[in-house]
């Protein structure tokens, strides 16, 4: 009869008794937190890795102007080149005609055709012919070459930059491909991500430190958008 009694004691929990769940779901919550810092420091990681390349870069673009940072470097070189005869009918056939006569490695990232128009000349009006740009862009040089429909030649003007230049380059994208794009995705979204994993270890998910941040950030979020609408 007392092992009957104890068993049914109200000190002893039983189940669905809210004691027990309450440590059900501490436990879980220590293990989301425990997986959550994994996670943390997985994707820091990677932001690291990326990060100290935007990083120092970063520093030199934004400096640039006040220090007069001489590190960043191009070598500018201007030839014209004759063209073969008949010359290129279009800019696509201008484009292939010059990858392949300058060995350049992918096409032009950038086009720009004007047609021929009227311009003044004194008390005359004169037709300018139509003028192309092409420009081919990568990292470590910058090629563009212009031509005015008629001529017998283009004008290629090539900047070859140095090592620092080509680092800029990379940091702001100049003649990356769709790889590099994504790269650079990666890295903004382990920022994004390393941001609301280190909240909610910040939080431990204690439902009162949340809603403290949720108002904080209420607040700024007003008080930028107040300050925006008066610029």
């Amino acid at each position: 009869m007392a092992e009957i009694a104890s068993s049914l004691s109200p000190d002893r929990p039983t189940l669905g008794d809210p004691v027990r769940t309450e440590h059900a779901d501490g436990r879980r919550r220590i293990l989301f937190i425990r997986w959550l810092r994994h996670v943390h420091g997985w994707i820091g990681l990677w932001g690291a890795a990326l990060g100290l390349l935007f990083g120092s870069t970063g520093i030199l673009l934004n400096h640039r102007a006040v220090l007069r940072i001489p590190a960043a470097q191009a070598q500018v070189s201007t030839v014209q080149i004759p063209l073969p005869r008949p010359a290129p009918a279009d800019t696509a056939a201008m484009d292939r005609w010059l990858r392949q006569h300058l060995e350049l490695p992918r096409p032009a990232q950038r086009v720009r055709q004007e047609p021929a128009r009227p311009v003044a000349w004194g008390d005359r009006r004169l037709i300018q012919p139509a003028h192309w740009t092409l420009m081919f862009a990568t990292p470590r040089e910058i090629v563009q070459a212009d031509w005015w429909v008629g001529n017998g030649y283009v004008s290629v003007r090539r900047s070859a930059n140095n090592v620092w230049a080509t680092l800029m380059n990379l940091h702001k994208g100049v003649g990356m491909g769709v790889g590099w794009i994504l790269l650079v995705d990666t890295l903004a979204g382990s920022i994004i991500l390393l941001s609301l994993s280190g909240l909610l270890l910040w939080t431990r998910l204690d439902r009162r430190r949340l809603f403290g941040f949720g108002i904080t950030a209420a607040c700024l979020a007003l008080t930028t958008t107040l300050a925006l609408r008066s610029m």
